[in-house]
């Protein structure tokens, strides 16, 4: 199932979709696989898995602990496919976040394949690009899925066009410049990126919603972006509530629950 979906209704219900994210294999693979799982319970109508890898350059040190963390319970691709299949049961979108090499080394074909197979609704890919991604955007057009790329406010207006009409799904704006990471406040660099990306997508993707990723970690927070995107991005305050309960999954999957419900009524006010 497409990611458009859950944005579609969240509009239908005049307010933001709310993407949640955690790594797979985090705090292990069925502790991943229950707390993503509350997470859909508690309200996120989008769901992000992480595929974990060794040298994530666009993630903040907390995603960084909690992936590096799967990687040392030894977490492989296969393990990311079984969480997948497991949430996209639940009749959530269910996307996989992943920078690009190990679905190079999985096989482009191979992964497509298999996500599809698993239930994925597709893939977003933080350092590839529309131009550099022929093999992948054949692979995901022949199974018809999402294709999320990301826009940020570096983007000249010609980047962010050519952008919009490569994605299905949503497109990712991402806007913090740097490293992932909840803030404090939010930044004033969002809304002029998700006025630009709306504007281009007019032309070249009409509908295409715009899901925002910008260090958010509560429900106020939230609201403030559903102001004017279509989607809010949570993750790595998920991630953070979860490691704040080592050993504890029970625990953790009842801060994450309350976390959500915050969130969710953020981006319902």
């Amino acid at each position: 199932m497409s990611s458009s979906t859950a944005f579609e209704k969240a509009r239908a219900d005049d307010r933001a979709a709310l993407v949640g994210y955690l790594p797979a294999g985090f705090p292990d693979v069925d502790g991943s696989i229950a707390a993503l799982k509350v997470m859909v319970e508690a309200g996120c109508d989008v769901i992000e898995i992480g595929l974990p890898y060794s040298d994530p350059v666009m993630d903040g040190p907390t995603i960084q602990t909690a992936a590096q963390q799967a990687l040392d319970a030894g977490v492989r691709t296969t393990d990311v496919l079984r969480v997948v299949e497991a949430v996209a049961a639940t009749g959530t979108p269910t996307l996989v976040m992943t920078y690009w090499n190990p679905v190079e080394r999985y096989g482009v074909e191979r992964f497509a394949a298999d996500l599809a197979s698993a239930g994925g609704a597709g893939l977003i890919t933080p350092d590839l690009t529309p131009d550099f991604a022929p093999e992948w955007i054949a692979a995901a057009d022949e199974r018809d899925l999402d294709k999320v790329f990301l826009v940020a406010p570096s983007s000249t207006d010609e980047r962010i066009a050519m952008t919009t009409a490569a994605c299905r799904g949503f497109v990712y704006a991402t806007a913090v410049m740097g490293v992932t990471g909840a803030r404090a406040s939010t930044s004033e660099l969002a809304g002029p990126l998700v006025a630009r990306t709306k504007a281009a997508a007019a032309q070249s993707a009409p509908g295409l919603p715009v899901g925002v990723g910008l260090g958010v970690s509560n429900g106020a927070q939230a609201a403030e972006i559903a102001a004017y995107a279509d989607g809010v991005i949570v993750g790595s305050a998920f991630v953070r509530t979860l490691l704040d309960h080592p050993g504890d999954i029970e625990a953790g999957c009842r801060a994450l629950g309350a976390l959500t419900e915050d969130l969710a009524g953020g981006v319902r006010s």
